[in-house]
């Protein structure tokens, strides 16, 4: 029962009467001298349909004088209609029990009301004294027996709070001390600590916002719970004891840590303030790390420690990297990396992958022994590279990722392709020829999606994507035709590759329909032979039905790497967003599989590719890491044959230089990145029975804080608590959190008033699909 309902049922329980012995009291008189309850009465009102007020004429309000509440009465009032079934009551602010009872000495205009003090009842204490709001509080005899200080302080926050405490439940409020600060809190929306963070964020127009009594009632939270006073002190030493986090300011910043993004203003103003010596403290991260003056200084320290890096030789740097890593980790834990002000100590967790994998070399053993390792290790290295290139933005930022990359990635980049050139002569290149190549082994249903530069560490992010939306995918490496570049790899990549060949004079890699010569270059006579071998072509934007098998062409990687060089980095995540989308369409309109394929990996190194260069006389055709020889000639460059003609030779360049112009990204010679890749074979999660996708294992109330822990493919989702689970805009949480590598996260609700209400955790997909869910209670059972 809430406070007001007590209220309202206290007032009609005191016309209850013995019909044996009396007769029904004709209204319940409640006199108020000091105007205590006079700010309540509208709101009492919409609960209590009998309530009037002695007053100024205003029936619209049922308010009038004396003299209209008699009519009121005696049902002569057309102006007002009361429930049958219930004792009018009168309010009378300013008016005392006494002054009814002294009817020669009562004002005229209060003279009607004298006489129905004994026709009536007045609401009043056990001992015949008025109700005043504190008696009214703390009486059991009549009252709600509530533990209430009594002090001036908590008096005067008690009536500017009185019109929020009457929605309170009184069940909750039994055992508590209502002191000053309960009331002021109460006040101020029951959040002081949120309220404290907006007038951080919002400053003067914060206080615009509120009510002279809010703002009174939070300045009296802010003195009594933290010692600060906002009204005399100003937000910026506010924020400046935000930023130092002492005593009762560090569950501020706790607070605020949780939802930073919710408070953008707050970062400029603790730059205003003065942070404390750096000299002073023994543990400086832990004490300076709440100002971002700090972090600016700890970010321009690493990046002037990264750009060092190319000074170094490898192993050198790379021994660098890792301390660098050791000393700039606890950042990407505070809020300025969750605010973007941290990119090079999120690039760092990257740069340390590269470091630790490109330890070893990939420069022994066979062919095999290279894609073994490869497969298991070396891919991550490629993979980490991008993800350091995707965390910065600004040219230093960027220059100094470049230098570590260069300083790490490329001699253990250079090594290992020219190992591979070395072991793979003209004939022992694992990809072959098509005289070697098999047959393509379609599976009945299925829909084969080519995707141009889909390389080996894309594959794997793409596969885990599809996990992620249940999806199962199956792996199986390959290499890629020579010379890797389109125009020889996306046929070889095709179902009817065993219907294509080479001519004899062809110099730009472009094979031919074997059995009438006809080019494949600008796609129609590969559709055609496709159309004409009972494969329907799909566009970009058809499905098909899942009936017989379907080639289809989706995905822009390679296109993207040549226009933006180093950046795709930055993009490389929606284009495999976008593959995955296309993929469960496919699945959904009734594929029982969609095998993806490509044509070619590629190289990417910001600053750009060496350069190597090749006389225009010993060539017909040369492209950016491979060279068609004119015949005849004579070079002393390692010649490969053409995947379509072995007769046909040309040449690759050494390592991973490129011929003639530099550029960031570029494909078309023999290395890993390029050559070695994946193909993907997708179907749905039909086929595992009673596995779930991502399941919840625990969950953990502490408070209003939310910690659970996911047990199965739970990479790259996210934590959410609905009051519906489908609906997005019913989220309660202060923000969605990434579940961590651990498959654990953490998320708060932040209204204090739904604890104890039903509700769903949610773990939703990179493109907010749902995944799981799973019951819950707010705050916990």
């Amino acid at each position: 029962m809430r406070v007001i309902e007590h209220l309202v049922k206290t007032l009609r329980d005191s016309a209850i009467f013995n019909p044996e012995v009396q007769v029904a009291p004709s209204c319940i008189l409640w006199p108020d001298k000091d105007r205590q309850w006079e700010a309540v009465i509208p709101r009492l009102q919409s609960e209590l349909a009998e309530l009037l007020v002695l007053g100024e004429y205003a029936p619209e309000s049922r308010t009038g004088p004396a003299i209209w509440l008699r009519c009121v009465i005696a049902g002569k009032a057309p102006d007002v209609t009361l429930p049958a079934d219930r004792v009018p009551v009168f309010y009378l602010p300013g008016v005392s029990r006494q002054d009814l009872r002294a009817i020669e000495d009562c004002p005229e205009l209060l003279k009607p009301l004298a006489e129905l003090q004994y026709r009536g009842v007045i609401w009043s204490q056990a001992n015949a004294k008025d109700w005043t709001i504190m008696a009214f509080l703390k009486s059991d005899q009549g009252g709600m027996g509530l533990d209430v200080a009594q002090d001036n302080d908590a008096k005067n926050a008690m009536q500017l709070a009185l019109y929020r405490l009457l929605d309170e439940e009184l069940e909750l409020l039994k055992g508590k001390r209502l002191d000053k600060d309960y009331f002021n809190t109460l006040l101020t929306g029951g959040d002081p600590v949120r309220d404290l963070l907006r007038w951080l964020d919002l400053g003067d127009a914060f206080q615009a916002t509120r009510g002279a009594n809010e703002w009174k009632a939070f300045v009296e939270v802010c003195k009594s719970q933290l010692a600060f006073n906002p009204q005399a002190d100003g937000v910026l030493a506010g924020a400046s004891k935000l930023a130092t986090r002492e005593g009762p300011w560090h569950s501020v910043w706790e607070r605020y840590s949780e939802a930073p993004k919710r408070y953008p203003n707050i970062p400029s103003r603790i730059r205003q303030c003065k942070p404390p010596d750096l000299g002073i403290f023994d543990t400086p991260a832990e004490k300076l790390s709440g100002w971002p003056q700090w972090n600016d200084e700890q970010e321009k320290a690493l990046q002037h420690d990264l750009l060092a890096l190319s000074h170094m030789p490898a192993h050198e740097a790379r021994k660098r990297v890792l301390e660098l890593e050791k000393a700039h980790a606890l950042r990407r834990e505070l809020v300025w990396a969750e605010l973007g002000e941290s990119p090079l100590a999120l690039a760092a967790k990257h740069l340390t992958v590269v470091a630790e994998v490109s330890k070893t070399a990939l420069a022994a053993g066979s062919v095999a022994d290279l894609q073994a390792m490869y497969a298991t290790q070396g891919w991550r290295a490629d993979d980490a590279v991008l993800s350091a290139l995707a965390c910065v933005d600004k040219a230093a930022d960027v220059d100094a990722v470049t230098a570590a990359v260069r300083a790490i990635y490329l001699p253990w980049l250079e090594e290992s392709a020219r190992y591979l050139q070395k072991l793979v002569d003209g004939s022992s290149y694992p990809g072959g020829t098509i005289a070697s190549a098999k047959a393509f082994a379609a599976s009945k249903g299925e829909c084969v999606l080519f995707v141009d530069g889909l390389r080996f560490d894309a594959a794997r992010r793409l596969s885990a994507v599809l996990e992620t939306r249940g999806c199962q995918v199956a792996e199986a490496m390959s290499w890629t035709a020579l010379p890797s570049v389109t125009a020889t790899g996306k046929a070889a990549a095709s179902p009817v590759r065993t219907k294509i060949s080479g001519a004899d004079d062809c110099d730009d890699f472009e094979p031919c329909v074997a059995a009438t010569g006809q080019s494949l270059k600008g796609g129609y006579h590969l559709k055609k032979l496709l159309n004409d071998n009972h494969w329907k072509v799909l566009d970009r934007t058809e499905n098909g039905n899942g009936q017989g098998n379907a080639w289809c062409e989706f995905g822009d990687i390679d296109s993207e790497g040549h226009a933006r060089g180093w950046k795709l980095a930055k993009h490389i995540d929606p284009l495999l967003a976008e593959i995955a989308e296309r993929i469960g369409a496919l699945l959904a309109a009734g594929w029982n599989s969609v095998r993806v394929v490509t044509d070619h990996g590629w190289l990417l190194m910001p600053g750009k590719l060496p350069t190597i260069q090749m006389s225009k006389d010993l060539t017909d055709n040369k492209w950016g890491r491979c060279a068609a020889i004119k015949p005849g000639a004579s070079t002393s460059e390692r010649l490969y044959p053409w995947f379509w003609n072995p007769n046909q030779q040309f040449a690759l360049a050494d390592g991973v230089s490129c011929y003639g112009k530099s550029v960031d990204y570029n494909h078309g010679g023999l290395s890993l990145q390029e050559c070695l890749v994946l193909d993907l074979v997708v179907t749905r999660t039909g086929g595992m029975p009673g596995k779930q996708v991502a399941e919840f294992i625990d969950i953990t109330w502490k408070g209003l804080r939310c910690t659970v822990a996911v047990d199965g493919q739970y990479a790259n989702l996210s934590l959410d608590i609905r009051t519906q689970a489908g609906d997005p805009a019913s989220s309660v949480v202060v923000s969605v959190k990434p579940l961590k590598d651990n498959g654990t996260a953490s998320v708060v609700v932040e209204n204090e008033e739904l604890q104890g209400h039903a509700a769903f955790l949610v773990l939703l997909s990179p493109s907010g699909e749902l995944v799981a869910e799973a019951s819950t209670v707010i705050g916990g059972e």
